[in-house]
């Protein structure tokens, strides 16, 4: 969006940082940045250090992303997940005890179990934790973690073994070297693919969640920011579906932009 904007509005350069939603609400809070992109809600504790420091600021839902299960497209065994087998595999209990796939299911290979997924910092990681294990930022922690959604995308592609986790975009973006794994929805019992279709219609659950923008309402005084965010929720909706995100209904966006 940010470079779709700067091509449309020449002589305003939209200065891009790259954090985890934890670190970029940091840097949010300390004054450092106009706008945080966030794949989750802020916190209690973020809300409470915002109050604290005087900082205001507008929450605007942009998109909806799927977390996606992963594994190496030569695995051939694992057709479907439930969260059950989801949390025994990442509950922090699961550290140098859960290393084989055998241990997931029985009649699974006795293989060896990588795993990857997002780092501390990363929002994905609090709203996967939250989902799968039941409280966020609960995890084992002997996984090859990043904030960097590339270096996961290599790691499962290379590692027949491997499983892990991160948002749809990627997944989209890297067709063919990954293999997106159905998730058992807990209410109907039916395994579902992460799609734009599921997400709308609500039936990939529960790792379906809403992607934000927060704006420092002081910030909003500023004309280009106020013309920047004008533009994200017109014409910048356009890019959500191009880059492997769901758009939100029309009348979202209206919402936003009138508030």
């Amino acid at each position: 969006v940010a470079e779709a904007f700067e091509k449309a509005n020449a002589g305003i350069k939209v200065e891009v940082g790259t954090s985890g939603t934890g670190g970029g609400f940091k840097k949010f809070l300390r004054g450092d940045i106009d706008i945080a992109d966030a794949s989750r809600p802020i916190l209690a504790a973020e809300l409470a250090e915002a109050k604290k420091l005087g900082v205001e600021f507008i929450e605007i839902p942009v998109a909806f992303d799927a977390l996606t299960v992963m594994v190496n497209p030569k695995n051939t065994f694992v057709d479907q997940l439930t969260v059950e087998e989801l949390k025994k595999i990442w509950e922090p209990g699961a550290k140098d005890t859960i290393t084989r796939w055998s241990q997931v299911r029985a009649g699974w290979p006795d293989e060896s179990l990588s795993l990857y997924g997002a780092g501390t910092d990363s929002g994905t990681f609090d709203y996967f934790t939250e989902a799968v294990v039941g409280k966020a930022k609960s995890s084992r922690s002997d996984y090859t973690a990043s904030e960097n959604d590339n270096t996961l995308v290599q790691g499962i592609s290379r590692d027949i073994h491997a499983l892990g986790y991160f948002g749809y975009a990627y997944y989209v973006a890297n067709p063919g070297t990954l293999k997106a794994v159905p998730v058992v929805n807990p209410k109907t019992g039916k395994a579902v693919l992460p799609s734009e279709a599921t997400v709308r219609d609500g039936t990939y659950v529960p790792l379906s969640r809403p992607l934000f923008i927060y704006v420092n309402k002081k910030a909003i005084e500023k004309p280009e920011v106020r013309r920047f965010v004008a533009y994200f929720l017109k014409e910048g909706t356009a890019q959500i579906s191009k880059v492997g995100y769901v758009p939100l209904p029309e009348s979202a966006y209206k919402k936003a932009l009138n508030r």
